[in-house]
């Protein structure tokens, strides 16, 4: 089947309680190591890619790779842009095959917010020239940095805003701010407690304003940025093995798994992925350092990634063994 936009994904994750994992891809062991754990779960996807992807890769290879995925594996898969920063970029991704977009007007005003998302959904939503292109939009900042995207300080979204930005912007999901945070340092140690080994706890997501959000827009799909557990296992061989990543610190899982079961449909998760990686090549180069070949140690980064991505979809999202009633959903939409 074509790759989908995000409408029969979340219309199934809502109605049953689960999350789409939304996994950021830049090259095509990550791609692999994502669907491979998928295809034997039997679980959807949503491959997104960042601006800096984009830059990195080229997004005809991404793409191309992409639906090559969904070629292999014949799972319900959305080819999403994540945080674009203009209307032009989203354009572009939406001329060229994307499938669903988001645009990230989290920076503005909440005017100037509210007019650059309506653009991209206009666009998105007119059928003349490509099909119905699903948009997320975004209320609230998140603090942290990953790829381009960098704020000191993060926002909580104003639950009062959200019937107005949605009604006017036409949006078909929204990412809000409720404590998670981009990259592996997710929080600083004052931010945290430590547990009787040491190790940082960080805050509780603000389920209140989660719920708050729900309550005003029943039935709407709401989205989880920045939402990676930072593997503390990954942690400890990347330092073990020449790596320097002190208070490493992620979201507890089992506050994601909770937000899947309410009004949460689609949750990011990108760092938990590059310390798989990381830590499968810091292992394998001390172990045999007198590899070159890089099919020996991309071997082991894309093994990490499958385990990371098997767990996500079986123990977090919920997800797994729904990929046949996506499907069915999606025909039933298309008709």
């Amino acid at each position: 089947m074509p790759l989908m936009n995000t409408k029969a994904m979340f219309d199934q994750a809502y109605k049953h309680g689960y999350a789409i994992g939304a996994f950021n891809v830049n090259n095509m062991e990550i791609i692999q190591g994502i669907v491979e754990a998928a295809t034997e779960e039997k679980a959807p996807l949503i491959l997104q890619v960042s601006k800096g992807a984009r830059n990195y890769a080229n997004p005809v290879y991404l793409q191309k790779m992409v639906e090559a995925a969904e070629k292999v594996s014949g799972l319900p898969i959305a080819l999403h842009l994540d945080h674009g920063d203009s209307f032009e970029l989203c354009k572009s991704c939406i001329d060229g095959g994307f499938t669903s977009v988001m645009i990230d007007g989290s920076a503005l005003s909440y005017e100037d917010n509210v007019a650059l998302t309506k653009k991209v959904v206009e666009y998105a939503h007119d059928t003349t020239n490509h099909p119905y292109i699903t948009v997320e939009g975004e209320l609230g900042t998140l603090a942290g940095i990953e790829d381009e995207v960098s704020h000191a300080v993060g926002s909580y979204t104003r639950p009062e805003e959200v019937i107005d930005f949605v009604t006017k912007t036409g949006v078909d999901s929204l990412a809000i701010a409720i404590g998670t945070s981009h990259g592996a340092y997710k929080f600083k140690p004052e931010q945290c407690t430590r547990d009787e080994n040491g190790v940082l706890v960080p805050p509780p997501l603000r389920f209140d304003i989660l719920e708050a959000v729900s309550e005003k827009l029943p039935g709407f799909p709401i989205v989880l940025h920045g939402s990676s557990s930072v593997p503390q296992e990954f942690v400890q061989i990347i330092n073990a093995n020449g790596g320097k990543m002190p208070d490493a610190v992620g979201i507890p899982e089992a506050q994601l798994r909770k937000a899947a079961t309410m009004s949460v449909c689609k949750i990011n998760i990108d760092s938990d992925l590059r310390l798989g990686c990381t830590a499968g090549i810091r292992k394998h180069f001390a172990e045999h350092p007198e590899h070159f070949d890089p099919r020996q140690y991309l071997g082991d980064a894309r093994a990490n990634i499958k385990t990371v991505v098997k767990h996500k979809l079986t123990e977090v999202l919920g997800c797994a063994g729904k990929a046949d009633e996506i499907i069915a959903k999606y025909n039933e939409m298309n008709k």
